[in-house]
């Protein structure tokens, strides 16, 4: 079979302009309508708490499935086959980590923020401003990963090559981000999610369908035809062709992926927006379905990207690796399908960089100005909701423009490779002070912070290092090399790190932490007892 890219159906951008439109049109009046009923703090940050478990596990669904999920991994196996596929398994995987050790007791034990439950039983301010420190680090990386997606699409739906072009549109991007957020806060941005999770789920089996239809419903066939047009044959059907030279790549890729979830603030903060312990178990599980689903598809529409479009096609694409599924989209539909693959794809952005924001803001004014600037030594909290809630929203703006220069310097990255970055700082940084916190009743102050600050340092440091940063020609600044880290994730050494300087730092520590906070705090975790009246104060 030749593929049908071969003789590519022109772009329509008119189209594809009135198709974007249509969708931000409408999830925008779902952001007001829903923005209607933001009256408190709680409302802002979590919704009111009034989504139940199915609909936050659509929700989770849609902040988790990205423009790194959908555009980076259909790339990424379309290239480099069977390893491409290995990011999915990653990322699915990684939800039994936080449904069995993480979801129910952070409800629990939290108010709005990941910083709630490691500052819940140690010091305030150190625990909060290192806590709030790692959320925005990790929050950054996942945005320059979003951004950078959304520049590739649009400009591919648009025929623009140039980079002033695709800097526009990141703009265009941040801006939408902004309004976003700041009009429907935590509720609009979930409603905006489970569409978005809804209609992704619903593209994708669509295409799947096209594409085994065109196979005869027979996956040997796709993958047959995906070997004749790969330059690397049948070596995309086995593991080994992105790191088959250096396996402990592999490795660190799947630590940081595996772990990672568990320790992402914008994934942990949804846990707060249903009203029990019980129906944040059932989000999970809903996620983890939906989730799998997905993933199980993205094998399908990476392949057959590689089989009806052809890599060569792919990464010479304004978007490179990102481009696979909107170019298989216009293989199989012609531009009426790619503008509508790509208006999914376009929404979802919108809706994981709305969800990344309000998470690093709610970070920035509750735990930051409300808990350390404003709180003082007495830790009995601030009066005045509203006042942390107009901060939330400024730093809304300020993150937005950070977003929207981080993007224009992020093009030409492969997303899930950006996302990946972002996952093996959550690992590194959070989720050993998450566990530590939650299980270990010596755990302390010192140790948290040393936890936090040291993964973080680590993580970024190894990034910096490493051939990813510099070195090479795919390299984010190709100009120079101080690549003598071997790695292209950092996870295998920074993770351990952050584990053991968590507990090197509580056995060194002198002073003891409050006993009867531990024990509340263990109680509420594990029960839920007094959860529900902390929340409302």
């Amino acid at each position: 079979m030749v593929p049908l890219a071969a003789e590519a159906v022109k772009n329509d951008p008119v189209l594809n302009i009135a198709i974007f439109g249509a969708f931000v049109a409408v999830t925008l009046f779902i952001v007001i309508r829903a923005s209607r009923n933001n009256k408190t703090a709680a409302d802002y940050y979590a919704a009111g708490r009034s989504f139940s478990g199915t609909q936050n596990g659509f929700a989770i669904a849609g902040d988790y499935l990205s423009a790194a999920s959908f555009l980076g991994i259909c790339g990424a196996i379309a290239i480099n086959g069977y390893d491409g596929f290995l990011y999915s398994i990653g990322f699915l995987v990684a939800w039994l980590v936080a449904l069995l050790l993480v979801a129910e007791l952070m409800r629990n034990t939290g108010k709005f923020t990941m910083a709630d439950v490691l500052a819940f039983r140690l010091k305030q301010r150190p625990v909060r401003l290192a806590a709030a420190i790692t959320t925005l680090a990790v929050c950054f990386f996942y945005l320059l990963a979003q951004m950078s997606g959304a520049g590739a699409l649009v400009s591919l739906l648009l025929g623009i090559d140039s980079k002033v072009g695709q800097s526009l549109v990141i703009a265009v991007v941040g801006v939408l981000m902004i309004v976003y957020v700041l009009i429907g806060g935590m509720k609009g941005t979930t409603w905006v999610q489970i569409v978005k999770a809804v209609l992704l789920i619903l593209g994708a089996i669509a295409m799947t369908i096209w594409v085994m239809a065109l196979h005869g419903f027979n996956l040997s066939a796709l993958l047959e035809h995906a070997v004749q047009n790969s330059p690397a044959g049948d070596k995309i059907l086995g593991p080994g062709l992105k790191y088959g030279a250096n396996p402990l790549d592999f490795l660190s890729l799947g630590m940081a992926l595996v772990l990672g979830t568990a320790g992402l603030p914008h994934v942990l903060m949804r846990f707060y927006t249903v009203p029990t312990a019980k129906e944040a178990r059932r989000s999970v599980v809903w996620a983890i379905w939906l989730i799998g689903l997905f993933y199980l598809l993205t094998l399908v529409l990476g392949y057959g990207a590689g089989a009806l479009v052809g890599p060569e096609t792919i990464s010479n694409a304004p978007g490179g690796v990102n481009s696979a599924a909107p170019l298989l989209a216009q293989a199989l539909g012609g531009p009426l399908l790619m503008g509508f693959i790509s208006a999914v794809a376009f929404a979802t952005i919108l809706a994981v960089v709305a969800g990344l924001t309000i998470t690093a803001a709610a970070s920035f004014a509750h735990d930051i100005y409300s808990n350390v600037i404003k709180r003082g030594k007495d830790g009995k909290g601030v009066s005045d909701p509203a006042s942390e809630v107009k901060i939330a929203r400024r730093t809304v703006i300020v993150i937005g423009i950070l977003a929207i220069i981080g993007g224009i310097g992020a093009q030409g990255q492969n997303i899930a490779f950006l996302v990946a970055l972002a996952f093996a700082i959550a690992a590194s940084a959070n989720l050993p002070t998450i566990l530590y916190s939650l299980f270990w009743k010596r755990f302390n102050t010192r140790g948290a912070v040393w936890s936090m600050y040291g993964g973080l340092a680590a993580a970024i440091g190894l990034i910096v290092i490493s051939p990813v940063f510099s070195g090479s020609e795919t390299s984010m600044i190709p100009g120079i090399d101080i690549a003598i880290f071997p790695l292209s994730n950092p996870g295998i050494i920074s993770i351990p790190l952050g584990f053991l300087l968590g507990w090197l730092g509580t056995v060194t520590a002198k002073t003891a932490e409050s006993r009867a906070l531990a024990a509340e705090m263990e109680v509420r975790s594990l029960t839920g007892f007094g959860a529900e009246k902390a929340v409302e104060h």
